[in-house]
Formats: structure tokens, sequence, C-alpha cells
């Protein structure tokens, strides 16, 4: 019968030792529906232009699973743990919806004060922004100014509260 050498022994020792030490640690928690959560995020659209950051700012805070992200956004940081970044893009449906030309008002130029009928201006009653003034009317869309994107987010979980 042969020896079994004492290196192999002290080698399977250490396996052995290290897989109970990491049981017994356990695993990151990792945010799950109903957890406030604290994220460091960059969007940016499909050309790479950046649309929003949170970088030089506070993270932003939101509790997973009560709407106050877009969808898309929620399900990326669902399972994240604290430290974990990633990238994700989501689709026009799980973000701001697609591009709908029943959103576009058209107004008589008459019932829109001068000082607000110009191009760009962003109104609340009714939401939306103006996207053409003439003599006859004013044209105001309503959609979300990221309808129709696909956007791409960098998140970085900070905290979990």
């Amino acid at each position: 019968m042969k020896e079994t050498p004492r290196f192999f022994i002290c080698l399977l020792g250490l396996l052995a030792a290290s897989l109970l030490i990491a049981g017994c640690m356990g695993s990151a928690p990792t945010a799950t529906e109903g957890d406030t959560v604290k994220v460091h995020y960059t969007g940016t659209l499909s050309n790479g232009t950046t649309f929003d950051s949170s970088a030089g700012r506070e993270p932003l805070e939101f509790t997973l699973g009560e709407g106050q992200v877009i969808p898309g956004f929620e399900d990326a940081v669902l399972g994240m743990a604290v430290g974990e970044e990633k990238t994700v893009t989501i689709p026009v449906d799980q973000a701001y919806g697609s591009y709908d030309e029943d959103l576009i008002l058209v107004v008589p130029r008459e019932m829109v004060p001068d000082e607000i009928a110009v191009v760009g201006i962003s109104l609340y009653q009714p939401r939306g922004t103006i996207i053409s003034v003439d003599d006859e009317v004013v044209m105001i869309d309503q959609n979300h100014p990221l309808a129709g994107e696909d956007l791409t987010f960098t998140i970085t979980l900070v905290e979990i509260l």
C-alpha cells in the first residue's frame, strides 16, 4: 500500500478550512423588493450622449417595488450587492415608452401667450415642450423627452438602507 503524501493531506485540509470559512462568512446582502437603496448612475443614449448622471451629487435614493424609477432601472438594481457596478441597456418598453404622435397637441396661436410661445419652452399645463410656433398654431409635444429611446445605464449600488 502506497503512503499518501503529507503535502496532499495538508492541501485537502487547507481547502476544507477555506470552504468552511467562506460558508460561515455568508454572502453580501443583495437588494430586494421593498428595500430602500442608494445608487450612483450615468445614463446614456444609443449614440453615447450622456443624458443624466449622479456624478458630483448625492446618490439617487428610492424604494424598490414602489415605481419611483422606470421599470428597467428598478429591475437592474434588484439582486445587486453593495459595491457592485453593472451596465444595462433598458429597452423603450421598460423606459419611457414609444414615441406617440397622438401626444402632439395643436393649439390655436391666440390661446398661447406671446411670452411662452417659443420653441423649446417646457410647459407644465398642459405638460409638454413647444416644438413649433407659427401665425396660426402652436404645437406642443407631450411625449417624455426620452420616449422612443433605448437607455443605457451604468449603475453602482452604494447602500441598502
